[in-house]
């Protein structure tokens, strides 16, 4: 399959493909592995998750099983084999990955920016291919022509260019101020202006800031 075949496939299963590369070191993939691709979730992605049985069914970590039965399906059409960012330790390095995609950057905040889902970008998992596929040309970091709001959106100051306080992150969202933050997600990844064009669900932001400080779903 081509690269656009591929992304055709993975918008029908309400996912993105956010880059990918050719391997030149076979560490953390298989042997004969030629082509990784990354996946994220598409701007229909929450409205099928939450139509799934993995959703529906009340058990633990919904996403990620979701993940691994879509990726795992998509692999299966496409002959070869998902990988996860999950389920371990040994994690695999999905940061450096990304930044070797060519379509992800490392941003003012030190969090991964993408060309198109920027501060946002999440990956679900990758797939290893058999075949060399032709990849699209690479991005322009696009933190380079920005005013970079995302250095101080933060209002606590827990996520700044200076590092991550993730426990004075975690208090201020469980506290009354942090609210908005809490329901609408990450005040800092909101203010990138790629963010903004993605127009990620709010509700999906809700949902992983209640993971991210431990509630139930």
């Amino acid at each position: 399959m081509t690269y656009p075949d591929i992304e055709q496939l993975a918008e029908v299963n309400d996912l993105l493909v956010l880059g990918g590369f050719h391997v030149e070191t076979k560490d953390h993939v298989p042997q004969w592995a030629e082509t990784v691709l990354l996946f994220g979730p598409s701007r229909g992605f929450w409205a099928g998750f939450t139509a799934s049985p993995e959703w529906l069914d009340g058990a633990p970590d919904p996403m990620d099983r979701w993940s691994q039965r879509v990726l795992t399906g998509m692999a299966d059409a496409l002959n070869g084999v998902a990988i996860f960012p999950f389920g371990g330790p040994p994690f695999k390095p999905f940061f450096s990955w990304a930044l070797q995609s060519g379509h992800a950057w490392q941003s003012p905040v030190n969090l991964l920016v993408h060309s198109t889902a920027g501060l946002m970008v999440s990956y679900r998992g990758a797939i290893a291919l058999r075949e060399r596929v032709a990849l699209p040309a690479p991005g322009k970091r696009p933190c380079d022509d920005c005013a970079q709001p995302c250095l101080t959106a933060c209002t606590p100051r827990a996520l700044t260019g200076d590092g991550y306080d993730v426990p004075a992150c975690k208090a201020h969202i469980t506290s009354e101020k942090g609210k908005e933050n809490k329901t609408l997600g990450c005040s800092v990844r909101r203010a990138c202006p790629v963010s903004q064009s993605y127009a990620r669900m709010e509700a999906q932001n809700a949902y992983h800031m209640r993971i991210f400080v431990g509630e139930n779903r």
